[in-house]
């Protein structure tokens, strides 16, 4: 269905090369995964055969090949006119951010309505609302007939990845390319997804080309694979053999990197445990204000009723799906958001009514590392004031040069070299970011931190590196850590306990070896059984 030969990407300004002599060949009805990391190439690789790069870069060289119902026709010499036809009709493509994709001023159905316009003009506007309906039900989307007639915004993530994939196969292309389309979704969600696109691959025998990181992925639906590094494959086949035996050294790596395959974390010892937090059926609600009066009509239980205990050394995993309370609750804890009701004690000492000062000086004690590094980070500030200037203000170290020193040595403890201080966030990657988040947290010399998804958005690589460095800092400091994820895979490795929520409730609490050898709540075992691990296919 698709070869593509020798294909090179440069950038004008650029010397080498950013994708240097990439070749692979799709079958008709085949899925085949490309794979890598961040950087790798894998989605200006789309780009290219889609003919979607801008103008910073140059002409790729090398060919692309695409086979079907018109014929083998070369994409990269295409003139424009011809390829916008085969853009949308014989070639559908699932970007990986459905909402920056998604035209926000035009309702869900009139952006499908609009692929067909173009592409199948002898329908009449009655074929193309019928077809626009029918494509939404094909994906699944709940009451297609109203959501075809809402705004992007009104929809959740899975919801717009599946208009995504409407729009992409609303004209029954050929060839499906799916680019990260799993990515930002839980594992429920992404499981249905996958398996949506694998059963549609099937009824309508299109190709599918899934550009991913996530090797659990790759192993529950792939046929073959090839593995991307630095703007080259060096290695590609069919996919269980090669996940069982790689060849290349950095695919052993990625698969090394999993958290099912990382060597065990130094254990925390067991002398002084002491219970740090407790938390006693917290209660956060949101009022729903409708009509000109604003009058309180409804209220969002967004944390109801949530109670555990969290000792030194000790790793509790709040687990759950997007919107299940699990961010309101680490908020909360640190009165950042009012909690509605219950209570929170710190070695024995009451936050939820404590006034702002003392709070303030208490918050030393129990900090938070953000999901996303660029935007907590402020990007006007080298790393030195970001490190120092929390010190300062909780009078930690006696002049500057004594916190230029400390911040030195937290620095070194996540992995980076001292002349980090001087430089600032945006010269970093994303991983570098998310340590000097952690290290942002560490120079207070805290009791408790909560990570909020600090993992989610890292290659397999650097998610290992990060884990490894939290797991070490965890045994030498004592620490306690609320981490609040969605990845099962993490929170087996890395967890003591774990705490299931849904809908602002806990489902169950508990060790999480035991947790997750024999959950007692139906939601928890739809949780697990949706998790794609690369074991379970070996």
């Amino acid at each position: 269905m698709l070869e593509v030969r020798n294909l090179q990407i440069r950038h004008r300004d650029g010397e080498a090369a950013l994708v240097e002599d990439v070749s692979f060949a799709i079958r008709e009805g085949e899925l085949f995964a490309l794979v890598g990391e961040s950087g790798s190439g894998k989605s200006i690789t789309a780009l290219a055969i889609m003919r979607l790069l801008d103008a910073g870069f140059e002409r790729p060289s090398g060919e692309a090949w695409l086979a079907g119902r018109e014929g083998r026709q070369e994409l990269l010499g295409l003139p424009s006119a011809v390829m916008q036809h085969v853009r949308g009709d014989r070639v559908g493509m699932i970007f990986q951010e459905p909402m920056t994709s998604l035209n926000p001023v035009l309702k869900v159905g009139d952006q499908i309505e609009e692929v067909l316009r173009l592409h199948r003009p002898q329908m009449s506007p009655e074929q193309r609302a019928a077809r626009t309906l029918e494509v939404l039900s094909e994906v699944q989307l709940p009451n297609p007939e109203q959501r075809r007639d809402e705004y992007p915004h009104k929809l959740s993530g899975g919801q717009r990845q599946r208009v995504m994939i409407a729009m992409a196969l609303v004209a029954e292309p050929d060839l499906l390319i799916a680019d990260e389309p799993t990515t930002a979704l839980d594992v429920t969600i992404q499981a249905e997804i996958l398996k949506l696109i694998d059963h549609l691959r099937e009824k309508n025998g299109m190709a599918v080309l899934l550009i991913t990181h996530d090797f659990g992925v790759v192993a529950s639906v792939a046929d073959r694979v090839a593995v991307m590094r630095q703007g080259r494959l060096v290695e590609q086949g069919e996919c269980l053999p090669l996940l069982r035996a790689p060849q290349d050294a950095y695919t052993r790596k990625l698969i090394q990197a999993l958290p099912e395959n990382l060597p065990p974390l130094p254990p925390v010892p067991g002398a002084g445990r002491e219970a740090l937090l407790q938390v006693s059926g917290l209660q956060v609600h949101f009022p729903v204000l409708k009509g000109l009066m604003r009058r309180q009509v409804d209220v969002v239980r967004a944390v109801d009723d949530v109670s555990f205990e969290l000792e030194n050394g000790e790793v509790l995993a709040v687990v759950g799906e997007s919107g299940c309370g699990k961010t309101t609750l680490g908020r909360a804890i640190l009165r950042l958001i009012e909690p509605t009701g219950g209570e929170i004690r710190y070695r024995g000492e009451s936050l939820t009514h404590m006034a702002r000062k003392p709070l303030r000086r208490l918050r030393r004690h129990l900090q938070v590392v953000f999901q996303d590094p660029a935007s907590s980070l402020n990007p006007r500030l080298n790393v030195l004031t970001l490190l120092t200037e929390p010190m300062a203000v909780h009078g930690i170290g006696a002049n500057q040069d004594e916190r230029i020193a400390l911040a030195g040595k937290v620095l070194d403890q996540v992995a980076l070299p001292e002349d980090t201080l001087w430089r600032y966030p945006h010269e970093f990657s994303g991983g570098q970011r998310q340590r000097i988040a952690i290290a942002r947290a560490l120079v207070l010399d805290p009791d408790v931190i909560i990570c909020d998804e600090v993992t989610s958005a890292l290659d397999v690589s650097v998610q290992a590196e990060v884990l490894q460095i939290l797991g070490r800092l965890r045994a030498e400091r004592r620490l306690a850590m609320i981490f609040i994820t969605h990845d099962m895979g993490v929170v087996e490795y890395f967890s003591d306990r774990m705490l299931v929520m849904h809908d602002g409730r806990m489902e169950e609490i508990g060790a999480t070896a035991e947790v997750l050898a024999n959950p007692q709540a139906d939601y928890t075992r739809h949780l697990l059984d949706a998790v794609p691990r690369v074991s379970r296919y070996l």
